[in-house]
């Protein structure tokens, strides 16, 4: 865990809501001159408190409507074969989230797709081929009531 101040705080807060905040209007809104609040900005960065600046989408005007949560099981834990499965699983352009679980499944994946359609044709052509996955459930979103990307500091 990396130290930060109250400065920190303050520029990494504006960051998350907009990233396209430049030093300049960065430093007038917390009473710092431009070249500190560049160099603590960049600090940031080189310390990996800030990963990457990212333009976040609106995915259905896009043309993504489909978002399902995908809980599945391995058939083998071994090291090897959860490794090669991990592997496997981060090619797919349609994952867009994966995570590693304890309790009654091993993954979670956020899937996003065009339509239900195209969502069966991912299943079917790409996920359901892997071979270590014993169980697979689906739960489909309904309606999104909160997304958030920024962390409360």
């Amino acid at each position: 865990m990396i130290a930060l101040d109250l400065i920190d705080i303050k520029i990494l807060n504006m960051l998350q809501r907009d990233a396209s905040l430049s030093a300049k209007a960065i430093a007038d809104k917390i009473g710092l001159s431009v070249s500190p609040t560049y160099d603590r900005i960049n600090k940031l960065k080189a310390n990996g408190v800030i990963e990457k600046n990212v333009t976040l989408l609106d995915r259905e005007k896009i043309g993504l409507g489909v978002v399902a949560y995908c809980h599945l099981s391995l058939k083998s834990h071994s090291t090897q074969t959860s490794s090669a499965f991990e592997e496997q699983i981060t090619v797919f352009e349609e994952i867009m989230e994966i995570v590693k679980l304890s309790g009654n499944y091993d993954y979670m994946l956020k899937i996003v797709t065009k339509d239900l359609s195209t969502y069966h044709d991912f299943i079917e052509s790409k996920l359901a081929r892997l071979s270590n996955i014993a169980n697979l459930q689906t739960s489909f979103v309904m309606k999104e009531l909160k997304r958030e990307t920024a962390f409360k500091l």
